[in-house]
């Protein structure tokens, strides 16, 4: 009982959930009371949520990192269908791509809006690729659950947090990516509110935070990938594109990004970069792409072939000590 009240105490001042363990055991006679509290603001990112998504056949946080790629806008019918094709042959599973698009001046290219997830579909139908588009507003995510595989919540929403109820009310798996200026913790808090409504299909994203450096439009923090990683099971992946604003960067930084190990890349691709509607500067060819897709395995092949050897290593020279332990006995 009066565990029962402490536990009620705690929860009554800090209006936070925790876990608790009691211990109750008698020596010499007397009784010993072991009260242990943990409180986290993120319970159910450690507890509920998934540490692997399938998605039309494609597993994100699975044994293998993946490629999501395509433009950052829609622009047309053709573009979709063209952008799809030329991603697909680079090597990538899923297509990302903007129907709408949340712009910082209103003069900008908003996006084909509805148009856009047409196409993104029919893209999908040609491919097989699995969708992730971008959603800003309860009514978007209507006009996009016929036509949508993975509801992008972008970095200026993250703090939305009527709108990251309203995609965890649905069962479709959320992209959430950090905010321009949030924290690790200010994240999983978001994440969280998903988590609350019942939807466990959470991807983190790191995509750049802003800080005072001017040569890159962000500054890629890659080490919130291993802080991500080592505090909760969600999946983790990387936007190089966002993350740093330059094409030439976006290679080295995906390569970096699978080293520290993220879960898959966010990359923008466009043939045609200098005529894109929008963010040109950190677009892609799909000749670049495919580059990029070869280093991911690479990459992530030695890291495994190396941890794998190394244990196979411990477990033979821990043989004779174990051998010997039992002689001795």
């Amino acid at each position: 009982m009066r565990f029962i009240w402490v536990a009620s105490q705690v929860y009554r001042r800090t209006n936070r959930p925790f876990s608790a363990s009691a211990l109750i055991k008698s020596k010499e006679h007397k009784r010993v009371f072991v009260l242990t509290l943990q409180i986290t603001p993120f319970p159910l990112a450690l507890s509920k949520g998934q540490s692997s998504i399938v998605v039309g056949g494609v597993t994100i946080g699975g044994s293998r990192p993946v490629v999501i790629a395509g433009p950052c806008s829609v622009e047309s019918r053709e573009h979709a269908l063209e952008a799809a094709t030329e991603v697909l042959a680079a090597g990538a599973q899923l297509m990302r791509g903007g129907a709408y698009k949340p712009r910082t001046s209103p003069y900008d290219f908003q996006g084909l809006g509805l148009d856009g997830f047409k196409f993104l579909y029919e893209a999908k139908q040609l491919t097989g690729l699995p969708i992730v588009s971008e959603v800003m507003s309860a009514k978007q995510i209507e006009l996009a659950e016929p036509f949508v595989d993975i509801f992008q919540i972008g970095a200026r929403n993250m703090y939305n947090y009527e709108l990251l109820k309203e995609v965890g009310r649905t069962r479709r798996p959320v992209l959430l990516k950090r905010g321009l200026t949030a924290t690790i913790q200010e994240l999983l808090c978001a994440a969280e509110y998903i988590l609350l409504e019942g939807n466990t299909q959470v991807i983190l994203c790191e995509r750049g935070i802003r800080t005072f450096e001017t040569h890159t439009r962000n500054t890629l923090d890659l080490s919130a990938v291993a802080v991500l990683k080592s505090l909760v099971p969600l999946p983790v992946i990387v936007d190089p594109s966002h993350g740093t604003g330059r094409r030439e960067l976006i290679r080295p930084m995906s390569r970096a990004a699978i080293a520290c190990g993220a879960d898959g890349l966010l990359i923008e691709v466009h043939d045609h970069p200098c005529d894109a509607l929008s963010d040109g500067d950190q677009a892609i060819t799909s000749a670049t792409l495919k580059e990029i897709i070869a280093d991911v395995h690479k990459i992530h092949s030695a890291l495994f072939s190396v941890a794998e050897a190394f244990g196979e290593t411990l477990l033979k020279l821990a043989e004779p000590v174990h051998a010997n332990a039992g002689n001795a006995r």
